[in-house]
């Protein structure tokens, strides 16, 4: 059922917000990629200390994705969306003040922890007003986000960046998150119908049903297959299209420029189509479509800037067109009641995906004598396998709310 108190301007209202807090969260994370090298060079830190800082707020968003649990169910949804994005803004603005690598570290540290539950928080309170039936297309303005911040986020930032120093871009964001809470603050209804109903479990009874629920187990594999796929690959786009394709590093934000503008007018409408043709039918077709452009990328030899363009802006919607049917699956397999921990734990079984997939990818890649990338390829073929292996445990997964599908019991 829809939330009683949202008209369809409030739903909009709804959506547009809690799309708001998803941009300036992803863009707090893609923000600091190509920020490297003036890290590096301003601290005099290596790469590896590098990748620790980017890693840094991925496991802490893992952790706090766990902790989350424990809480999440108990708390109105609004309040506890608006406390944890303050927080966050907060930590954000001591990442633009910090002085040093250290306090920078702790900072993003203090950013993971409290952005992590930020996503599953946003998927969580979608899920709760909006109908099975209307889900994917609310699911594809949420997630249009990514594309947004991928689009204008990232090259504002770094045009901040340069003008102001890497300090302006984190102050930018808070500021901008400060903005989006007094909306969300003002716009949101309350949040607090999983409240209601009767006589709660405790919190350690409630973690419990949600890791016992064979249906729960089956949606997890599937949310860390999701996410392994792209993470095998996707962190190394820009090594390989330098090093093997001959890009020069002016040429790369092209990449992320057409691919985020591609996905920000494809991420509704395969939210519509995947309400028309169904979650599963639209996940499969999206997770087989993706794997042509994942193999055409990590092979693709010396090209012109147009080829790469293309390739790359069809890796781009695929990749992103997975997940918005595949989190509405995701979502729609949690018992509604357990919802919030569901989700909790979600987020932290897909920054654990991440970590690991990145991991893999930078083992199975190596470089030649001519510092060319070698076995790129075979990463794509890693993260193919888990697509397919994806498309095979959506099918078992039951989903609450779904006409004609019946519940999993506990």
């Amino acid at each position: 059922m829809t939330h009683p108190l949202l008209t369809p301007r409030r739903e909009r209202w709804l959506l547009l917000t809690i799309a708001g807090v998803q941009f300036t969260h992803i863009l707090d994370f893609m923000i600091m990629m190509p920020l490297g090298p003036q890290f590096t060079q301003l601290f005099g830190i290596s790469d590896a200390q590098f990748g620790l800082l980017v890693s840094a707020y991925t496991l802490a968003a893992g952790v706090s994705g766990l902790a989350a649990a424990t809480y999440v169910d108990r708390f109105d949804r609004k309040r506890l969306l608006l406390t944890l994005y303050v927080l966050f803004a907060l930590a954000t603005l001591a990442c633009g003040l910090a002085p040093g690598y250290s306090f920078l570290m702790a900072a993003r540290v203090a950013a993971g922890l409290f952005g992590g539950v930020l996503t599953a928080l946003a998927q969580t309170i979608v899920a709760d007003v909006i109908p099975f039936e209307r889900r994917g297309r609310a699911m594809g303005v949420v997630m249009s986000s990514f594309s947004v911040a991928t689009v204008a986020g990232v090259p504002a930032g770094l045009f901040l960046a340069h003008h102001w120093g890497w300090h302006a871009p984190f102050i930018g964001i808070a500021l901008l998150s400060g903005a989006l809470a007094v909306g969300a603050a003002l716009t949101l209804p309350p949040l607090s119908h999983h409240l209601q109903g009767g006589v709660r479990p405790s919190v350690w009874r409630g973690i419990t049903q949600v890791l016992s629920n064979r249906n729960h187990q089956r949606a997890f594999v599937f949310s860390a297959l999701l996410m392994f796929t792209g993470f095998t690959m996707l962190p190394y786009i820009t090594i390989y299209m330098q090093a093997n394709v001959g890009l020069r590093a002016e040429q790369i934000p092209y990449l992320y420029l057409a691919g985020g503008l591609a996905t920000l007018f494809t991420a509704r409408w395969i939210g519509r189509l995947s309400d028309h043709l169904g979650k599963q039918r639209m996940f499969t077709l999206m997770a087989l479509a993706v794997t042509v452009p994942m193999l055409a990328t990590t092979l693709l030899p010396p090209s012109p800037l147009w080829v790469v363009l293309i390739v790359s802006t069809v890796l781009f919607i695929c990749m992103s067109g997975r997940m918005i049917p595949g989190m509405a699956l995701v979502t729609g397999a949690a018992e509604p009641a357990l919802r919030g921990t569901f989700m909790a734990f979600n987020a932290a079984v897909q920054s654990a995906a991440m970590g690991v997939a990145s991991f893999a990818g930078g083992l199975i890649i190596g470089r030649d004598a001519q510092g060319l990338v070698t076995h790129y390829w075979v990463s794509a073929l890693v993260g193919i396998a888990a697509s397919l292996l994806a498309v095979w445990v959506a099918g078992s997964v039951r989903l609450h709310g779904a006409q004609g599908v019946q519940r999993q019991s506990v």
